[in-house]
Order: C-alpha cells, then structure tokens, then sequence
C-alpha cells in the first residue's frame, strides 16, 4: 500500500463501550435525503450551535456526539439523529427548552473508524462511505443499536480536525 494509499485509509479498531445518555438536538432523516440538496443534517448542526448547547459540555467529556439511533431498518431505512452532548443520566427537560431530545446509547461492541485528519466536512462523508463498503463485504455485522461520531472539542479545528465514528457490531 503506497503512503498516500494509506493516508485516505481511516483507522480501524474493536471497543466496548458503557451505556450513556446523549440530550440535543435531533431530526429524523434517511441517507437518502442527506445526498440531494434537501438535507436536513446542516441546519441541524447550525441549530445544536445556535441553541448554545456546546457551553454546556460536560466537565468529564468535553465532546459533542452526533448520535445516530432508533434506526427503521438497516442503512437505507429512516433513522433519528441527535447532536449533542453527553449527560449523566436521563435528566426530565423542562418544556420551556425548545425541542431537546434525549437518547440511550446502550452497552456496547464498536468497530470504531477514526478519519485521517482534514476539513470537517470532507473527513466525516469520507469515512462513511468507508463504513458502508467495509460493512457491505465483512463478516462484521452491524446491529444498529445506535452509532456515533464524537468530535472532541479540546482540538476541534472544522477546517483541520479527526473525528471518531464508533459503529454498533454483533
């Protein structure tokens, strides 16, 4: 494999990780309608910033979490996403906040894909269609239990940045 071969590839590696809470904001969306022009992922993000939500990371985990979850199908069904934060728990949200949606990322085995460092919104679509052929010829199996990209924030540069996306496997 020649260096620059290597340097598109994204890491690979197998973790357990223990159930958390995620609390942000969310919409619901399929891959599909993320490919044309009619994406509702962008104004997502633009809402988590807006909402100031990022103030409030916690102390332990200064990371926001993109958290893919209750899942139609398979790839190609609906699923919700939620951008947001780690909480300790499932916290009751006051009404007064405007549409935060909370979610539990259960206990679980991740193949986790870390992006070669480069501008945000080239790295994280990058890696996903890395992620879709890699699951299309593994034996691995996805059990989309719930799958996150973490961005941590004590290094996050959009314009030069790694992203983390932990995906649920059997």
């Amino acid at each position: 494999m020649s260096h620059s071969q290597q340097q598109n590839q994204s890491e690979r590696w197998v973790e357990t990780r223990p159930a958390m809470f995620i609390q942000g904001v969310g919409v619901r969306t399929t891959n599909e309608a993320e490919a044309g022009p009619q994406g509702k992922i962008p104004q997502l993000w633009d809402r988590y910033f807006q909402s100031g939500l990022q103030t409030q990371l916690s102390d332990k985990d200064q990371a926001i979490y993109a958290l893919y979850t209750d899942y139609e199908s398979d790839a190609s069904g609906a699923y919700t996403l939620i951008i947001g934060n780690r909480i300790d728990e499932a916290v009751v949200v006051a009404a007064s906040t405007e549409e935060l949606q909370q979610a539990a990322v259960p206990a679980a085995k991740y193949m986790v894909f870390r992006t070669r460092r480069g501008p945000l919104l080239e790295v994280v679509p990058q890696v996903w269609h890395e992620i879709w052929s890699y699951f299309q010829q593994s034996a691995d199996k996805r059990t989309y239990t719930g799958d996150y990209e973490r961005y941590d924030m004590q290094q996050f540069d959009p314009a030069n940045t790694v992203v983390d996306v932990y995906i649920a496997i059997e």
